[in-house]
């Protein structure tokens, strides 16, 4: 059964006077909850979790985004075998022709330049691409994933993959009918404790999971108000218009997959709290006093310093997702995992286990390591360290994506999970405009979740794609 969501509202409106007589405030939640519900309710027209789509002997790759996060990507796509880096696109095209010596430095070919506003959509339409890679700030993910898809391209998008509930269900439909991947860049996934704790946690070291936590902690306030640094100043605008956790997928990855979030358990509601704004509107104002640049970022309401995000899980587990990138703290993504047997923390360093009320002694964790680390990070984890990316979980994650869909094997993390990772943005925002209420989270795999199967940690049928040597 289909839903159009206006009818669907108009309808629902109609049939009851309860909706009449709420309060405007509550009314808007209460339209939210049914609509999301209704969306919910429709029918999964092809579940792309455990999708595995054909062999790619070659993944023909273009980037869009080559600001910040887009040369990296392209430095370690340049060393993996199977891969031909088919075109460079940025609005700025200095910076599409700059990317081109990372790919001479690899001794791989130039690549076809494409620049401008419109730029990518040539790019998508034009070329003959199996993958599109974007690099871009956020309010663009979803459309340009959105055309991607609908171009039969794959797509691996940097995080978040949506900042809206419509966005999220767009990318979710689109996948389901194009039969094509779209994968969010969840780099954290990959990191070496944070992969070490999911297979411990497959492996029932931890007992039954009943509580974890993930952040984004990291202070950006300079960063964020660097006149060079984000295009156009997109990020620091965010934060001047959006109040809740608006990068909350660090944290959630990790946790989600040892909770076997989408595969046998899923995110039920959230309630969601901000404290005020202490620091922001106030570097906006000194900035202002200093450079007129800053005097369109003065005087605005500021999200608050801190979100915490808590979310109950149909299973009756809980999950706790914080994010500050304004307070002078050290840096920290809360990786906890904590069950009937054991705990397992890390952030701020070192990682952690305990089986009991003392963590064990370091060698007792490195026989964990040895024998719980994954096959994926043995594989390839050493060479990812010296190519590079957040301690290598960058490389980790690009290089785990290459070989899956060379060896046309399901990707680790699905449309379903980058629509629900992201959609905590959205839904925190709500929460937190309307006294901390309580909200449904949305159902994308509409109901697949009770048999969808884990993610596949043993590397069987793959790892057969080598890493460039580079003098």
């Amino acid at each position: 059964m289909s839903y159009n969501r206006r009818n669907f509202l108009k309808s629902a409106t109609l049939l009851t006077g309860t909706v009449a007589a709420l309060p405007s405030v509550a009314r808007e939640v209460e339209a939210d909850t049914w609509a999301i519900g209704a969306r919910a309710a429709g029918r999964q027209r092809f579940n792309m979790s455990g999708y595995a789509a054909p062999r790619i002997d070659k993944v023909r790759i273009g980037f869009i985004g080559l600001g910040m996060r887009g040369p990296g990507a392209v430095h370690r796509m340049s060393r993996i075998e199977g891969i031909e880096i088919k075109a460079l696109c940025d609005k700025d095209p200095a910076k599409a022709t700059k990317a081109q010596d990372i790919l001479a430095k690899a001794g791989l070919p130039k690549a076809t330049e494409y620049s401008g506003d419109d730029g990518w959509k040539d790019m998508v339409s034009r070329e003959d691409l199996d993958l599109v890679y974007i690099c871009t700030p956020w309010d663009l993910h979803a459309p340009m994933a959105v055309f991607a898809m609908k171009q039969g391209k794959h797509v691996a998008c940097e995080v978040p993959l949506a900042i809206t509930i419509d966005e999220c269900w767009e990318l979710v439909e689109t996948s389901e009918k194009t039969k094509k991947h779209c994968m969010m860049l969840e780099n954290c996934c990959y990191d070496f404790f944070e992969m070490l704790t999911l297979n411990m946690a497959r492996n029932g070291l931890f007992g039954e999971i009943v509580h974890a936590e993930g952040a984004y902690i990291h202070d950006l306030l300079d960063l964020n108000f660097k006149k060079d640094g984000y295009a156009d100043m997109w990020r620091l605008r965010m934060n001047a218009t959006r109040n809740g956790n608006l990068y909350p997928t660090h944290g959630l990855g990790p946790i989600a997959q040892c909770l076997g979030i989408n595969r046998g358990d899923k995110m039920d509601y959230l309630v969601s709290m901000s404290t005020n704004d202490f620091m922001m509107g106030s570097a906006a104002a000194e900035k202002a006093r200093e450079d007129d640049f800053f005097q369109e970022f003065a005087g605005k309401p500021y999200r608050g310093n801190m979100n915490t995000t808590l979310i109950h899980t149909a299973k009756g587990k809980t999950m706790m997702v914080q994010h500050d990138v304004t307070s002078p703290r050290p840096y920290s993504r809360i990786h906890l995992v904590s069950g009937t047997k054991g705990v397992a923390s890390k952030w701020p360093s070192p990682e952690r286990i305990a089986f009991g009320h003392s963590w064990v002694k370091e060698e007792e964790l490195k026989d964990l390591y040895d024998k719980y680390t994954p096959a994926l990070i043995k594989h390839v984890g050493e060479v990812a360290k010296q190519v590079g990316g957040h301690g290598g979980m960058d490389f980790v994650m690009d290089w785990r994506l290459i070989d899956c869909l060379r060896n046309g094997l399901p990707l680790d993390q699905d449309v379903y999970d980058g629509a629900l990772w992201s959609c905590i943005f959205p839904l925190s925002e709500k929460s937190v405009a309307k006294r901390s209420r309580s909200l449904d989270v949305p159902d994308f795999t509409r109901g697949a979740w009770k048999t969808n199967k884990p993610v596949d940690l043993t590397l069987e049928g793959g790892a057969t794609t080598s890493v460039r040597q580079v003098s």
